[in-house]
């Protein structure tokens, strides 16, 4: 018999998860499924098959009912928050799995709490934007013990993601630090692009012949950021894939990572600074983090919207 699964969190990721989750995962039970703002459960349960999912009004009602629980939320502190509120009642034997990006320390000490009841914790952050989470591509990155890993693994490929990096029994902090060190990637590739756009636009090179320089050398997460500058998706987007609190909270805590481990990291500074410009002029919350581009525009004498 397949476990009962609570899913907490329908923001932009996990939104695309739970529809992988119900459509692919094989659940003989609906999918029991909580968010702060209720109409944003209903809408996502009217989209998904009759019967396939079940609204609970509270996480302790939910947690009640639940052999295994997913987690993703937008920061450490709403992470902190609903675990305080998971863990009031009895959970012994139950298997937590975090999926959120948080600070390896918030990941240990949230653990420590869920272990310290009875129950299994696994922290699993995922690489992917997200139209990745919607098509099901998700890279996992699950640590914690092996055992509580493999009961993950059934909703992994196939279903809400392509591949895993395991962390196999080793600490559960260490997803999130490989996570982190990763979100630094797309940091400077965003920062790189949008000065190169920015550049190329006004040294008379033309953005176009730019795009196809990148499509044909480096395709991929390039392109796919690079898309999103010259058609103005940045800035044209009801809601941001990628906020830019969100990825400034990200750019902290890679400083912080850096900072504990004595390594400097200097490209971090510069994305920081033009993401601060990007949540003055649209919005933390609202301007996505492809923004960069309109930031350096803007830093350059142009605006922040482009033509597209």
């Amino acid at each position: 018999m397949a476990p009962q699964i609570l899913w907490v969190g329908l923001g932009n990721m996990g939104r695309g998860m739970v529809k992988n989750l119900v459509e692919k995962g094989n659940l003989d039970k609906p999918l029991l499924i909580y968010n702060r703002t209720r109409k944003r459960s209903e809408d996502l349960a009217a989209k998904l098959p009759s019967g396939k999912t079940e609204i609970v009004d509270s996480v302790e009602e939910g947690v009640k009912k639940a052999d295994i629980v997913f987690v993703i939320l937008s920061n450490d502190a709403a992470v902190e928050g609903i675990f305080d509120t998971l863990l009031k009642g009895d959970v012994t034997g139950k298997l937590f799995i975090e999926c959120s990006t948080i600070h390896p320390d918030t990941t240990e000490k949230v653990s420590k709490l869920v272990t310290d009841k009875g129950a299994s914790f696994i922290a699993s952050p995922i690489f992917g934007a997200p139209p990745a989470a919607e098509a099901g591509q998700l890279v996992f990155v699950p640590a914690g013990p092996k055992s509580a890993i493999e009961q993950l693994r059934p909703y992994i490929k196939g279903v809400m993601g392509r591949a895993e990096i395991p962390f196999e029994d080793q600490p559960v902090g260490n997803a999130l630090k490989l996570k982190l060190i990763g979100n630094s990637f797309i940091l400077n590739i965003v920062t790189m692009l949008g000065e190169g756009y920015t550049l190329a636009e006004k040294s008379g090179v033309g953005a176009d012949s730019l795009k196809q320089f990148v499509d044909t050398m480096f395709g991929g997460v390039y392109s796919i950021y690079g898309e999103r500058m010259l058609k103005g998706t940045y800035w044209k987007m009801e809601e941001p894939l990628f906020s830019a609190n969100n990825a400034r909270k990200d750019a902290g805590h890679v400083k912080s990572l850096g900072d504990s481990a004595g390594v400097e990291l200097k490209l971090l500074g510069v994305a920081d600074d033009y993401l601060k410009t990007v949540a003055d002029h649209a919005g933390g919350d609202k301007g996505d983090i492809a923004g960069i581009y309109g930031a350096v525009r803007k830093n350059n004498g142009l605006k922040f919207e482009n033509d597209a």
